[in-house]
């Protein structure tokens, strides 16, 4: 029983997963904040193409 519950507490497996699901967690919200902002900018340059149309594309 002492030599399972030693190997419990030295095993690392778990904070390894750990580690690496902060890191995918960390990439992911990257993306969302890059994403975000390159939608925003697009959208900002359709606008302004409509306007210089006068509003031609407007449905």
């Amino acid at each position: 029983m002492k030599n399972l519950v030693s190997r419990f507490f030295k095993d690392e497996s778990g904070a390894t997963a750990i580690e690496y699901g902060l890191i995918a967690a960390l990439i992911s919200v990257v993306i969302i904040v890059a994403v975000t902002a390159i939608g925003e900018n697009v959208q900002g340059r359709f606008e302004a193409v409509q306007t210089a149309l006068g509003g031609a594309a407007e449905e």
